[in-house]
Parts: structure tokens; C-alpha cells; sequence
């Protein structure tokens, strides 16, 4: 059995720097880490990787060659690859025995909410390989001083979530840079465990360009908060606490934790319900005295720029 995180997320997420980060991290905790490519459009990579589709398919031929676009280019990789599993197969088989698995798949978001090959060839390694993988949901921080731009990376996660049917980890990625942005409407735990969005309407509704949309986004946010799925987690890829609290979560997620343990049904159950939310809590807690202002410090602080 291999364990692995399959790194997706909108375009400038940051999942290249991610898997760069993470490969780093878990190395330094001891872990023998293979880096997988798979997005065709990545030709500057920061990380040695073990596989790279490049070496099968180039988007920039395919653009060339089939007069498409990037988005149209990417999902013709996409498909290739699929079509080329037995490729993809051959090169993981040699790292199976001894490695963690970072897949670095492309940014295109269709590709995990609308099309399904992306979903059926990670299905297809799970099934023939023997993985155990976890998705790893990268949404840019900065979307939190949006209340709009929020609301879509809430849908988004969640097709994504009920897309793939992996287990799952959403990520607000560059926590650091969350106030570079705008100063927060609420406390950074509102973002994180997507609490009661009716308060998001109403910052919405006072914004004129979509108050028109406010029924729209009403039922959106209902649809969210039935589901009840979708939460966050934060990241400072360079902050090696906040790694390896991401770490903790992923490995809980799926199943490393339990790896070579040997014990009974109840020995599993208490790790596999031990007390991650006073934990994550606490960790929240943390990041918003950290990396986020409050307002005194704000008063502060203007105050003295204009003295």
C-alpha cells in the first residue's frame, strides 16, 4: 500500500510551490518523497521529478498541432494520458516499494468538477496500484477578502469534493498574504469552518454590483450549507508548523497514520477519532494572531504612520 496526495487547485494556487514545499518538508521528517508532473503546461518545475507526462505529451505541441487553445490543450492531454495509462503505470511501478506520492496535476478547474478523465485515471492507479490517496484542495487566501470570490471557491471546492470522491483536504494556500488583499470581514475561523453564510449575503448585498444576484446567491449558499461538507485548513508553505499541521491532517486523512500499526478495531478508532477539533481550533486561533491584524493594532499602527 502507497500513500500520496493528488495537489490540485485553481491556476496561481500555488500547488507547483506546494509540492516543492511539501516534498522538502517530508524529507526532512524522513520520508522518501517522488514528485509526478502531470501538468503539460509546467516547463519551469523548482522540483527533481521522478515522472514528468512531458516526457509523453507537450501542450505546446498539441496547440501547435491541433489549433487548440490552453484550456481546450490541456483537456487533450488530459485524455492522452488516459488513453496512455499503461505509460503512466510503468514509470510509478519502480516507486511504489519505498515512496510518498506528490501528484502535481494542471490548473484547469473543469478537470475535476466537469470532466471525468482526470477523475477515472487517478481511479484507475488506486485500483491496479494499490494507492491510498488524498486530494489536496489549494484555494488562494486572498479570495476571503472577496465575499463573491469566496462563495466560488466554496462551490468549487465542493464539486470538486463530490467529483472526485477522494478523501479531501481544502487548503486556503499563502495564509501570509491574506491582508495584502484588504482587511477581513470576520474573524479568519468564519472562512475557515464556513459558519452561518448569511452574513456573507449581507456583505454581499451592500455591494452594488451583485445585489442583483442576491436570490442567486442566496440559494447557492444554502445549497453549500446543506451539503455541510466544505472547510479549510491554512498553509504558510514556508512555515514549518503550518506544514506539519497539514501533514498531520493529510496522513489522518488517508490512512498513513495507521500504516504498520498492528492493533484491534478499538485501537484503530481511538486514533481515527482523536481530538482534532480543539486541535484545528486552537491552530485557527494561532494563524489570526499571527498572520492577520486586529483592530487595535490597525488603530496602532495608522496612528503612528501619521504622526
Amino acid at each position: 500500500m502507497v500513500f500520496g496526495q493528488v495537489v490540485i487547485g485553481p491556476p496561481g494556487s500555488g500547488k507547483t510551490t506546494y509540492c516543492n514545499g511539501m516534498s522538502q518538508f517530508l524529507q526532512l521528517i524522513g520520508r522518501k518523497v517522488a514528485v509526478i508532473n502531470l501538468d503539460p503546461a509546467n516547463d519551469a518545475l523548482p522540483y527533481e521529478c521522478a515522472v514528468n507526462i512531458e516526457d509523453l505529451i507537450k501542450l505546446s505541441d498539441v496547440m501547435v498541432e491541433h489549433s487548440l487553445g490552453p484550456n481546450g490543450g490541456l483537456v487533450y492531454c488530459m485524455d492522452y494520458l488516459m488513453k496512455n495509462i499503461d505509460w503512466l503505470e510503468s514509470r510509478l511501478k519502480p516507486l511504489l516499494k519505498e515512496h510518498y506520492l506528490l501528484f502535481d496535476f494542471p490548473g484547469q478547474v473543469e478537470l475535476f468538477f466537469l470532466h471525468e478523465n482526470a477523475k477515472n485515471m487517478i481511479m484507475e492507479l488506486i485500483k491496479k496500484l494499490d494507492l491510498r490517496l488524498t486530494a489536496v484542495h489549494l484555494v488562494d487566501a486572498h479570495l476571503c477578502s472577496d465575499p463573491g470570490k469566496y462563495v466560488s471557491a466554496l462551490l468549487l471546492s465542493l464539486s470538486t469534493m463530490l467529483h472526485l470522491e477522494l478523501p479531501h483536504v481544502n487548503v486556503l494556500s499563502k495564509i501570509d498574504l491574506i491582508e495584502s488583499y484588504g482587511k477581513l470581514a470576520f474573524n479568519l475561523d468564519f472562512y475557515t469552518d464556513v459558519q452561518d453564510l448569511s452574513y456573507l449575503q449581507n456583505a454581499l448585498g451592500q455591494d452594488p454590483r451583485s445585489a442583483k444576484y442576491r436570490k442567486l446567491t442566496k440559494e447557492l449558499c444554502e445549497v453549500i450549507e446543506d451539503y455541510g461538507l466544505v472547510n479549510f485548513t491554512t498553509l504558510d508553505i514556508q512555515d514549518k508548523e503550518s506544514v506539519g499541521n497539514l501533514v498531520k491532517l493529510i496522513d489522518k486523512s488517508n490512512g498513513y497514520i495507521f500504516a504498520g500499526i498492528d492493533a484491534s478495531a478499538v485501537g484503530f478508532s481511538k486514533i481515527a477519532v482523536g481530538p482534532l477539533t480543539l486541535t484545528f481550533q486552537l491552530t485557527v486561533a494561532a494563524v489570526q494572531e499571527k498572520y492577520i491584524k486586529d483592530d487595535e493594532d490597525f488603530d496602532m499602527t495608522r496612528n503612528n504612520d501619521t504622526k
